[in-house]
C-alpha cells in the first residue's frame, strides 16, 4: 500500500483544526503552522512580459534530464523583502546562488548573466523561470549568454520542481527572517557549496558536485 505526503499533511492538519501543535511543527522542514491549500492564489508580483517563450517549447532533453546544462531559476525572499536568485541545474541538482543589490529587472538579469556566463558552454543550454517581473529583460539575458529563457505557466511552481525543492533545502541555511542583503557573494557561494556537497537520494546518494564533475570530465 502507498499513501501520498499530501494525505498525511491533510490528516495532521484536520486533527489539529488547521494549526499544527509545536511538537508536530518541530519535525517539519518549513516549520509552517498553517496549511495553505495547494493551488491557492497568492500575490506573486507578476506582470506582462514581452516575447515570452512557453515552457512547452523547451527541448525534450531538458524534460528528461538526460543532457546537462538546463537550469531552473527563482528568487528566494528574506526579511524586509530582500532577495537573492537561485539557479539549479536539472541533471545534477547543482545549485548556484546570486546576490542581487537591487530589485529591478536590469540588475537581476545582469547578475544572472554574469553567473551563467562563467559556465562552460556545455552547461549553458536553457533557463526556466516563472513569470516574475525580474525576468522582464530576458532578451538581454539571452543575448549576453546565448541561453534561451522558457517561462512557466502562471501559478505553476511544479513546472520548476527542482528549483522549488532546492529552495526548500536552502531555508535550512537561510530562514525567512534572514536579511539577505547583508550576505556577500562569498557567503552565498559557501552556502551553495554546502548544499552541493550534500548527498541526495534522487542521485543515488551522490552529491550534486560529484554528479556535475562527471559531466565535465
Amino acid at each position: 500500500m502507498q499513501i501520498s505526503h499530501e494525505a498525511i499533511y491533510r490528516s495532521l492538519f484536520i486533527q489539529s483544526r488547521g494549526v499544527l501543535k509545536k511538537e508536530l511543527t518541530a519535525h517539519l522542514r518549513t516549520r509552517r503552522q498553517i496549511r495553505h491549500a495547494k493551488g491557492a492564489q497568492t500575490p506573486t508580483g507578476q506582470g506582462q512580459i514581452l516575447d515570452m517563450v512557453s515552457i512547452r517549447e523547451r527541448p525534450a532533453e531538458a524534460e528528461d534530464r538526460a543532457v546537462p546544462g538546463h537550469w531552473e531559476g527563482d528568487l528566494l525572499i528574506g526579511a524586509g523583502d530582500t532577495r537573492i536568485a537561485t539557479l539549479v541545474e536539472r541533471h545534477s541538482r547543482f545549485t548556484m546562488l546570486v546576490k542581487l543589490t537591487k530589485r529591478d529587472s536590469a540588475t537581476a538579469v545582469t547578475a544572472l548573466a554574469r553567473k551563467i556566463g562563467k559556465l562552460p558552454e556545455e552547461l549553458r543550454r536553457s533557463l526556466t523561470w516563472d513569470q516574475g517581473k525580474e525576468m522582464a529583460r530576458h532578451r538581454s539575458f539571452t543575448v549576453a549568454t546565448n541561453v534561451q529563457v522558457y517561462f512557466c505557466d502562471p501559478r505553476s511552481p511544479w513546472q520548476r520542481g527542482t528549483n522549488e525543492n532546492t529552495n526548500g533545502l536552502l531555508r535550512q541555511y537561510l530562514p525567512r527572517t534572514t536579511n539577505l542583503s547583508r550576505l556577500s557573494q562569498a557567503q552565498l557561494d559557501a552556502i551553495a557549496l554546502r548544499l552541493n556537497q550534500r548527498p541526495r537520494k534522487t542521485l543515488d546518494f551522490e552529491t550534486p558536485a560529484d554528479r556535475l564533475d562527471k559531466v565535465l570530465q
